[in-house]
């Protein structure tokens, strides 16, 4: 759909609709019944390559790489992303899977949040690493992995996006 042909002013009536029949404020919401999120995982059609992609370049350190439980001689391998959280990965050796695309339902980007200090620095980087990259708002910086899986940094503290409380 062409931006013209969208109702941005309907669309943004819907939201604040939404937003009136269901965001309550913070003081009156109740307590989330989950604790956090403990592994995102994505799909990895070489292993190395991904290793020395979020390690290497990025600086998540691989915490595990073991057997995928689900398919025989597909590895599940873990990257500590901060706070307790894991980003984690699949291969499927033997499948041929196709490339990365964004489909309904499907993920769009995976935003990592990090210190200010350190996100001047990845997108160096990534600068230095020949990865193609976007900086958005001075806090965000978008690049697709190795895999074309998209992957946002972003300096705003957790809970807040571009200023603005989220949590």
């Amino acid at each position: 759909m062409a931006d013209q042909d969208r109702d941005t002013a309907a669309l943004e009536a819907r939201r604040a609709e939404l937003r009136e029949q269901h965001l309550r404020p913070p003081g009156e919401r109740p307590a989330s019944t989950a604790r956090g999120l403990h592994h995102t995982a994505l799909i990895s059609s070489d292993v190395e390559q991904t290793i020395r992609f979020y390690q290497d370049v990025l600086g998540f350190p691989l915490t595990e790489l073991i057997e995928n439980r689900d398919y025989p001689g597909s590895s599940h391998f873990f990257f500590d992303i901060g706070n307790g959280n894991l980003l984690a990965f699949f291969d499927f050796p033997g499948l041929d899977i196709g490339p990365y695309a964004e489909v309904l339902g499907g993920l769009h980007h995976c935003a990592i949040s990090v210190e200010p200090e350190r996100w001047h620095a990845l997108v160096e980087r990534l600068t230095e690493a020949g990865v193609e990259h976007v900086v958005h708002s001075g806090v965000s910086v978008y690049f697709r992995d190795p895999d074309g899986a998209r992957i946002e940094l972003i300096a705003d503290p957790l809970g807040e996006m571009y200023g603005q409380q989220v949590l």
